[in-house]
């Protein structure tokens, strides 16, 4: 079996989405063998270094995507995939038998058992969200403390603006960014524009998680917004949807919807954007893993033909 690090030859070697073998057939296959364990945090390692991190990309699966499931169970649906980061999303079950939730309330033991999975399947959990953070520093720093212990190197909220003064402060003091998420109309930070006006006069560490497929159903083309928060953006959930402008319009395989992935690709490399684009897939189909390793292989052959053009 190959390194998951040339997630490209995996899936294709897999034959994952073709007509020949789909994830769903590969789920009833043998687990993948467990790779070399990995401390909190760490990216894993790579005999060769793939076009995307050239570009000082990675990309990665928001967990939300598989809700449905148990927490290790996504972590293994995201490995199949062929990707190695995950964005975990607070109150998911652990597992079948263990009903944990992820997030600050883990007791130190189950905490060591995320980690261990985690390393085993061969998984980095960088970014953890969408989370509750506030102006209670002491609240605040409960979060911060887990994400710490966990080597989580983005938090995702949508904390209200007088919380800044507080949130700024805590990314400096442990070295976590603080990434603001837009969910839709009628939330509050739908509009990019918000997002800009909250992060003005604060440290890089605070910037935006750009959700295009909420920005999609709020009226905003992703590329405007993405151009005019230059220097701001941190990380990604990046969506593709088959309709512009409908708050029920659902999500499509990379570059078969009307976000426009490609061109957004170009110009974060344009900007030379370096950070984590998770997928999340709100869709609930029953290609889901299929649909999923078929925006893995999009994203692939695009930073592929980027990193090429350098």
């Amino acid at each position: 079996m190959q390194h998951r690090s040339n997630r490209r030859a995996f899936l294709k070697a897999t034959g994952m989405g073709a007509a020949g073998l789909t994830l769903g057939s590969w789920l009833k296959a043998e687990p993948l063998p467990p790779e070399n364990p990995l401390p909190p945090g760490a990216a894993p390692s790579s005999a060769k270094v793939s076009p995307a991190e050239q570009l000082g990309w990675r990309l990665g699966c928001q967990v939300y995507t598989f809700r449905s499931f148990s927490f290790f169970e996504a972590v293994e649906k995201t490995a199949l995939a062929g990707m190695r980061y995950i964005e975990a999303h607070p109150g998911q079950r652990l597992s079948k038998d263990n009903p944990a939730r992820m997030g600050v309330g883990l007791d130190k033991d189950t905490r060591q058992e995320v980690k261990r999975r985690l390393a085993e399947a061969g998984v980095a959990m960088v970014n953890f969200g969408v989370c509750r953070l506030g102006k209670d520093e002491a609240e605040s720093r409960k979060t911060f403390d887990f994400a710490k212990d966990m080597g989580i190197e983005t938090l995702v909220s949508e904390p209200s603006e007088d919380a800044f003064d507080t949130l700024d402060k805590l990314c400096n003091e442990y070295e976590i960014n603080l990434a603001i998420h837009n969910h839709p109309k009628p939330s509050h930070y739908w509009d990019y524009r918000t997002v800009l006006a909250a992060c003005k006069d604060r440290s890089k560490r605070v910037g935006a998680c750009c959700d295009t497929g909420h920005w999609m159903r709020s009226g905003i083309q992703p590329f405007e917004a993405v151009r005019a928060l230059e220097g701001r953006i941190i990380s990604f959930h990046l969506k593709d949807l088959n309709e512009f402008g409908k708050m029920d319009a659902h999500d499509v395989p990379w570059g078969t919807g009307k976000a426009g992935i490609r061109q957004l690709l170009q110009e974060l490399r344009r900007q030379r954007f370096q950070g984590v684009f998770s997928i999340e897939y709100e869709h609930e189909t029953p290609q889901l893993l299929d649909e999923v390793a078929q925006c893995a292989r999009y994203f692939d052959s695009v930073t592929e033909g980027l990193s090429a053009s350098n």
